[in-house]
């Protein structure tokens, strides 16, 4: 099988909402930036997949029409947080079955301030599945945002059934930005004490506020392309996509009654071992991982889902250190969506980025040491889950 090179990436720093530029310069931004670092030019891409979740149907185009026309399948992507990925899983199967040699993955997002919530009040709700099963499990909390809810209820289910306390949630926030201040990139780069984490604001079970990630506006794009291009064109494209799997839940989230379930623990489980099985890898061969930290809980529970410590094994794995510099795993070495920022449709390319320059080892600052393998977690509500593993070609 032909696996797809990654050629280039690009990437803007994110912004708060209101500081931004308009979705489609930001989106142009990032598609030069990464043609420039594969070293190919616009029309030599073949199809081109567009992430966004906030932004008006073919979307895509209008920004890509700003970098050029030259005819080709532009691919307008939403699978909510989860979108970014799925661009890109749409991407390398696009060169895995020989239908394009070249083919451009973006996304962008320009986000308002504020928790997430509906955005269509006049039909039935896009999550009725995951609030129905919120809702006969744990109920709705009028004061409380109602992501927060969801996440912050897995976490009241971890800490059911492991007896985990509130202060080890915390403990993910200052890591991710210890992380964070050696990225130009990420929006928060100020260091946090577990007290302030602590001390802010409750939000819902063991999360507040600084364990929650921004709105965040901004874009990133990667080039993908065939060994054969990439040879033709004298291409370095140092790093292929190794394994790459997407999942949707499975009719038993919503049989049972596990908030943990409902976030996408078994969707996390179910792509992390397809991805294992088709590489031949294993989490123990994984230094460097970006997964989707949108709020502390999720980056817990996630570690055991990927496998990357035992099942009730999180809090040892978070007080040993063993997720940070020197540890088994540097989890968000980018600082994480709780840093760096969530603008939804780019999220799962920027931690394409991410994880490209740590395997070209050229992450400056955040450079894991001795990357063979790393491991890509982007998780969408609603829902969609994928996991990708890189390496070195």
């Amino acid at each position: 099988m032909t696996r797809a090179r990654i050629a280039g990436v690009g990437m803007i720093p994110f912004a708060k909402p209101g500081q931004s530029e308009d979705w489609d310069v930001m989106a142009e931004r990032a598609i030069r930036l990464a043609l420039t670092d594969a070293g190919v030019g616009y029309e030599q891409v073949q199809q081109a997949y567009a992430g966004y979740v906030y932004a008006d149907s073919t979307a895509g185009q209008q920004a890509a029409y700003r970098v050029g026309c030259t005819g080709i399948p532009i691919v307008n992507v939403n699978n909510n947080c989860s979108t970014g990925s799925t661009a890109l899983w749409l991407a390398r199967a696009a060169i895995e079955s020989g239908m394009a040699d070249c083919v451009l993955a973006f996304g962008f997002e320009q986000m308002l301030p504020g928790a997430l919530g509906a955005v269509f009040t006049d039909r039935k709700r896009t999550l009725d599945h995951h609030l129905s099963l919120q809702e006969r499990i744990q109920g709705q909390d009028d004061t409380s945002p109602l992501v927060a809810q969801q996440f912050g209820g897995a976490g009241l289910d971890y800490q059911q059934r492991h007896g985990t306390p509130d202060a080890v949630f915390g403990m993910i926030s200052v890591k991710a930005r210890a992380h964070a201040a050696n990225n130009p990139m990420a929006l928060f780069r100020t260091p946090l004490t577990l007290d302030e984490v602590m001390d802010s604001k409750h939000l819902f079970g063991p999360l507040t506020r600084f364990q929650a990630c921004p709105p965040t506006c901004g874009a990133a794009a990667a080039v993908l392309v065939s060994p054969a291009f990439a040879a033709k064109h004298g291409l370095s494209a140092g790093v292929e996509i190794v394994a790459q799997a997407m999942t949707t839940d499975y009719a038993a989230t919503f049989a049972g009654a596990s908030m943990m379930s409902a976030v996408g623990y078994e969707m996390t489980q179910g792509a992390a071992r397809a991805v294992y099985d088709a590489a031949g890898v294993g989490p123990d061969d994984i230094q460097a991982v970006e997964l989707h930290d949108c709020f502390t809980a999720n980056e817990l529970i996630s570690y055991e889902a990927l496998g990357l410590c035992p099942e009730g094994g999180a809090e040892a794995y978070i007080r040993d250190g063993r997720n940070s510099y020197g540890g088994d795993h540097v989890t968000n070495p980018s600082g994480g969506l709780l840093s760096k920022g969530h603008p939804l449709g780019a999220t799962g390319l920027a931690q394409c980025f991410e994880l490209t320059h740590q395997l070209r080892g050229s992450a400056e600052a955040r450079q894991v040491d001795g990357v063979r393998f790393g491991l890509q977690h982007n998780l969408g509500l609603g829902g969609a889950c994928v996991v990708t593993l890189y390496g070195r070609a």
